[in-house]
């Protein structure tokens, strides 16, 4: 196909989230404000599946991807009316770090309890990695390109990029994306504690002084992407515009980042220069913000490195939402458009004493915010990372 010289303008039109914060939007952005429970596992409380799903439908699908279809939908709810014309030309783009872990989990443990023979013929399309974006795809009847993205922690907010792109390259008028995961199995659990990654105190507070590690979750958040023409003229409500974005790698190791941020810091520079924005341009910093030691130490100096100290303020939802993994980039940009909304940055819960050796402006208590240009953190296993900007409508 040809791509149009001028790149086409992208926005979001609707947001649908499923979090540890509260499922929908209000749910949400009150639940940022609310100190969370001590729990070094955060579940998504009172989701029912049915309000979503027939009993077979969700019988055949894993948890994520139930998160996945009941974020999609309320996305689309909240945009005001189908944006779709032409299904062949809507999309879906729906990162993930691990898939359907917690079905492959119990059906091992069918198979060792009960043999070959009890194992569900439903297992691999539960446990596929894309079962989440074929899911959404066929739910809503789009044609279009429906892929997934698995890279690790970072893989919500590439795949916002690569909807951004879809509808920028004119591939798309219309693109779901974003991210889910539910992964919490005592496999995962043992797997991350004995690697010293999860908190021993159940309690997230990224950029802490005593910060010992990031408190498990699940979620899913979806965006509605559009064409800013299309948008404007069936008189959608435009909750931002995806200004830029990039992806680098560390190539250092394969859990622990670069210990000086420099991975991070070209990623956030790549981002800039894609949004044709200069380093001062930028009014907020959404955070990875892990609760990790060197997660936390190097994504400050790579903040530090690209604004200046203390330069931008930062802040991380974690302490509230946990760490959604393969959804958190999805649910941290979900926040930072409704932080235009609301004219409001969220407090980094969790935390009360910032790390002195840290040269960053940490938010810890709500603060009044001029809707400006926004980057968006997310940095993966692998040495993955993402950047995304975000502007307000």
């Amino acid at each position: 196909m040809r791509f149009p010289a001028v790149p086409r303008r992208v926005v979001v039109t609707g947001l649908g989230v499923v979090s540890p914060a509260g499922i929908g939007l209000e749910a949400f952005w009150k639940g940022l404000q609310i100190p969370a429970p001590l729990r070094r596992e955060r579940t998504v409380e009172d989701f029912d599946p049915s309000t979503w799903l027939s009993g077979k439908q969700a019988r055949h699908l894993d948890r994520f991807t139930h998160l996945a279809v009941a974020a999609a939908d309320l996305a689309l709810d909240d945009c005001g009316g189908t944006p779709v014309t032409d299904p062949a030309r809507a999309g879906v783009q729906l990162g993930t770090g691990i898939g359907g872990l917690g079905t492959l989990e119990t059906q091992v443990g069918v198979l060792a309890a009960r043999g070959p023979g009890r194992v569900s013929p439903f297992t691999i399309p539960m446990v596929m990695p894309n079962a989440g974006a074929a899911s959404v795809a066929l739910r809503h009847g789009f044609r279009g390109p429906s892929e997934t993205l698995t890279t690790a922690c970072a893989a919500g907010t590439h795949s916002v990029t690569a909807g951004a792109r879809m509808v920028a390259d004119g591939r798309c008028d219309v693109v779901l994306a974003g991210g889910a995961e539910s992964s919490m199995t005592p496999t995962t659990v043992a797997a991350f504690t004995v690697m010293t990654a999860l908190s021993r105190t159940g309690l997230s507070r990224p950029f802490d002084t005593g910060r010992d590690g990031f408190c498990i979750a699940e979620g899913a958040a979806v965006l509605v992407l559009e064409e800013r023409g299309a948008a404007l003229e069936r008189g959608a409500r435009i909750y931002g515009e995806i200004l830029g974005a990039a992806s680098t790698c560390d190539a250092h190791h394969m859990t622990a980042p670069s210990p000086d941020g420099s991975g991070a810091a070209a990623c956030m520079r790549l981002a800039l220069a894609d949004a044709d924005l200069d380093p001062g341009d930028i009014r907020a910093v959404n955070a990875h913000g892990t609760s990790t030691q060197l997660n936390d130490a190097a994504e400050a100096a790579a903040v530090a490195a690209v604004f200046g100290p203390g330069a931008v303020p930062v802040s991380s939802i974690k302490g509230v939402t946990g760490h959604g993994l393969g959804a958190a980039g999805a649910l941290e940009a979900a926040c930072v458009l409704l932080s235009f909304l609301h004219r409001e940055l969220p407090p980094t819960m969790g935390t009360t004493e910032v790390d002195p050796a840290l040269e960053i402006d940490v938010v810890l208590e709500p603060r009044a915010f001029e809707p400006g240009p926004t980057i968006s953190n997310s940095f993966g296993f692998g040495g993955h990372n993402g950047s995304l900007v975000l502007g307000p409508a």
